[in-house]
């Protein structure tokens, strides 16, 4: 068999018949009578499975009793046109290697359905059903896509940091990382705990998000994106937060809110885009089972140009719905998704771009208007998911900066750095920041959060 060399089943489906191949992979079903028995065998490389035709008298019961769901096989053999419907060829089975079997009696996946629910709680064997195969080839697709368009454009890849000093968000929900004994902390003589002993010497955390590096490396290079996990200590049991999650956050100089809008339908739309193109196998399996709507959506994004929405005429839309929103909506109020969807799936029936918020409900980083109320913040507004991009043109002058960090008692000494960007040669400067895993939930059709990622972080959840 080894004199062979193995061929991934996406590959040999596409073979002409013929010829001898060897096939590796794990067993999805055994079938038959006492004289055939039919394998389904599949690698990961595809939803689609690969038929084995085993001729039971050229094997014998030993072996065959070993093939069992689950169990891990090499398959030698002769592929020929399928006579079953499905698929165009298959392998007539001349030799087989049982590599590992699983006892059907212990295996947690068999045959029948099984649900989301019950599959979160074996996470570490998921990968190998239909439906996590299909999430995890889209969610590598998409992080490939996502590295593709920004090397095209000619944005430098920059690495932020995990471990900060500062609070991006302003939110304090944060992972503290200390190597500090936490049975017996060092206490300073007033009695707080003395973080100058700490293996930083100062209080860490783990990261909310990139953006504030992100802003140094685009003022210096140009354009700039981030990609890697953000972490969030907000006890948020929802179909939509994660504790821990990827996000990539663009920054570039010389963009103003309005090029920061084009990127952002630019960006999402390709994504979609490449994922049409490149997973619709898997694609046209989870719209089969989840979600029958799913392609013709992904589509219609593609197709469609977004609104571009200022908050002020969202809200009047809203107030004068005749909804009844389980958060009543108010000038000044910070949208719920249910909100935001209402705008977008029953108003005008496609992805909206927000702008022009309030300033006290965003960030302050955020550039004022005129107005002296509202900032230029944009977020995109997508179908089921409400907001999946949040960005903003950042403001570049040091002074406004500097009375809104006052303004709302931030600590400045952790932002000096921070203040240096505007200090020295400041520029105009905008950005955005995509929940990698929200974008999955629209491309997958999924509808929790907990299903998008290989291993999920939650509240009182980090098994694995």
């Amino acid at each position: 068999m080894e004199t062979l060399t193995r061929t991934k089943v996406k590959a040999l489906l596409k073979e002409e018949p013929g010829k001898e191949v060897l096939a590796k992979g794990w067993v999805r079903t055994k079938r038959g009578n006492k004289n055939v028995a039919f394998i389904a065998l599949n690698d990961g490389s595809t939803i689609n499975n690969i038929q084995i035709v085993v001729d039971v008298a050229n094997f014998g019961d030993e072996i065959l009793k070993k093939i069992t769901t689950g169990a891990c096989i090499g398959v030698s053999g002769m592929l020929v046109a399928s006579m079953g419907s499905g698929q165009a060829v298959e392998i007539q089975a001349k030799e087989i290697t049982v590599y590992g079997e699983a006892d059907p009696n212990t295996y947690p996946l068999q045959k029948k359905g099984h649900s989301l629910e019950y599959l979160r709680s074996i996470a570490h064997l998921r990968p190998r059903t239909n439906t996590f195969g299909a999430v995890l080839r889209i969610r590598h697709a998409m992080a490939f896509a996502i590295h593709k368009y920004f090397n095209e454009k000619g944005f430098v890849y920059l690495h932020t940091p995990l471990i900060t000093a500062s609070d991006c968000e302003g939110a304090g929900e944060m992972f503290q990382v200390t190597t500090l004994d936490l049975q017996n902390p060092p206490r300073t003589q007033d009695g707080a705990i003395d973080y100058s002993q700490d293996f930083f010497g100062k209080q860490t955390s783990l990261t909310v998000s990139g953006q504030l590096e992100g802003e140094l490396g685009a003022m210096a290079l140009g354009e700039i994106y981030t990609f890697g996990p953000t972490f969030r200590a907000e006890n948020s049991n929802t179909p939509r937060h994660l504790a821990e999650f990827w996000m990539i956050e663009p920054e570039m100089a010389f963009y103003d809110v309005k090029d920061n809008m084009d990127l952002a339908e630019d960006f999402i739309k390709s994504l979609v885009k490449y994922a049409l193109e490149n997973c619709m196998d898997d694609l046209k399996f989870l719209n089969d089972m989840f979600d029958k709507e799913l392609i013709e959506r992904l589509e219609s994004v593609v197709g469609t140009e977004f609104v571009r929405l200022p908050y002020t005429e969202g809200i009047k839309i809203l107030e004068a719905s005749g909804e009844k929103f389980e958060f009543p909506v108010s000038w000044g109020v910070d949208l719920q998704s249910e909100h935001e969807r209402y705008l977008v799936e029953k108003h005008f029936g496609k992805p909206v771009i927000m702008t022009d918020y309030p300033k006290d409900i965003k960030a302050f980083y955020m550039k004022q208007n005129e107005d002296g109320k509202t900032v230029r913040g944009m977020d995109v507004l997508f179908p089921k998911i409400g907001e999946i991009i949040g960005g903003s043109e950042r403001e570049s002058s040091l002074e406004k900066l500097e009375a809104r960090i006052n303004e709302l008692g931030m600590g400045r000494e952790t932002l000096e750095w921070y203040l240096d960007t505007r200090r020295f040669g400041s520029a105009p400067h905008s950005g955005f920041g995509l929940g990698f895993e929200r974008l999955l939930l629209f491309v997958t059709g999924m509808s929790n959060i907990r299903d998008v990622i290989p291993f999920p972080r939650t509240p009182k959840n980090a098994e694995y």
